[in-house]
């Protein structure tokens, strides 16, 4: 039997590389070589100290250069807008805020007062008569009521259109012209008169002097309509509105006295009152609106 190696070669220990056999020495030299270790051990050890140290000095620079990276880029991203004043677009292209804004007039015109047109002679120049002012042949009111139109009548004596103290008011405030027309419902009529003055003022003054019971308008008979309020208990109103004062007196064709059951009656007059006011008022409209399209 003999003895010897077994296995293939014998390994090599490599004291730089972990893990790997130490060699050991059979028999009397099996003694390991303790000097050898330790100096294999030492030189093992400052190879690690160079390594770590040697990786903290690279990772110190790699961060340094990545801080000097980003200064480069944040002044290049700030080169812009810290240019030199010189280099800045000049101010002759920019608006100028110190000047004031202007805007095309869009507003229109206030609308002409149509009551400015009849409230002085020298602006109320469209023909005027009884049948210009009071129209047609008939008065329909609400689409159903109708007030046949009786005569028209004008004329520039105020005083022989009028009775009671009404003659010497007109006369006192220069009236210039009346005109008289009137209307008949079943057996209710009434006349409406319309006194015409230079101005406003004249025409305010008498409505303020008029006393309706007894400062009244004569009825106009006449083209369908019978005589009325010759004799009998009247009803009578005045009103003005610019340089007109108008009137009315409403009764019965019959000839009986009007009382205060009459609703009817009031009815019909009060009507025939508003209608004159109406007319005046249109005439007014009328010669504004020619004004603002002229």
């Amino acid at each position: 039997m003999s003895y010897g190696q077994q296995g293939g070669p014998q390994s090599q220990w490599d004291p730089w590389k972990p893990h790997s056999e130490q060699p050991w020495n059979s028999g009397a030299d099996a003694t390991p070589d303790w000097a050898a270790l330790a100096e294999a051990s030492e030189t093992r050890n400052k190879r690690r100290r160079l390594l770590f140290i040697g990786g903290g000095a690279l990772a110190t620079v790699a961060i340094g250069a990545a801080v000097a990276m980003a200064v480069v880029s944040a002044n290049d991203s700030n080169s812009a807008s810290n240019k030199p004043t010189s280099e800045l677009p000049g101010t002759s292209g920019l608006p100028n805020q110190s000047a004031t804004p202007s805007f095309a007039s869009t507003s229109a015109p206030p609308p002409l007062d149509p009551k400015d047109f009849i409230s002085s002679k020298s602006k109320d120049t469209a023909p005027l008569s009884a049948q210009l002012l009071f129209p047609g042949k008939q008065l329909t009111v609400g689409g159903e009521t109708v007030y046949k139109k009786g005569a028209t009548d004008d004329t520039k004596n105020c005083s022989a259109a009028t009775k009671g103290g009404l003659p010497k008011i007109l006369t006192d405030n220069d009236c210039t012209s009346f005109m008289r027309v009137s209307y008949v419902k079943d057996d209710i009529a009434v006349t409406v008169g319309v006194a015409v003055f230079d101005n406003e003022a004249q025409a305010t003054k008498v409505k303020g002097a008029v006393n309706t019971e007894k400062d009244i308008i004569r009825s106009l008979p006449g083209k369908g309509i019978k005589d009325f309020c010759t004799s009998s208990v009247c009803l009578s109103t005045s009103n003005s509105y610019g340089r007109y004062a108008y009137f009315t007196i409403t009764g019965f064709t019959s000839g009986k006295d009007m009382t205060d059951k009459d609703t009817e009656a009031f009815q019909v007059g009060e009507t025939l009152e508003h209608f004159a006011y109406r007319q005046i008022r249109t005439r007014g409209e009328a010669q504004a609106s020619a004004a603002a399209n002229g």
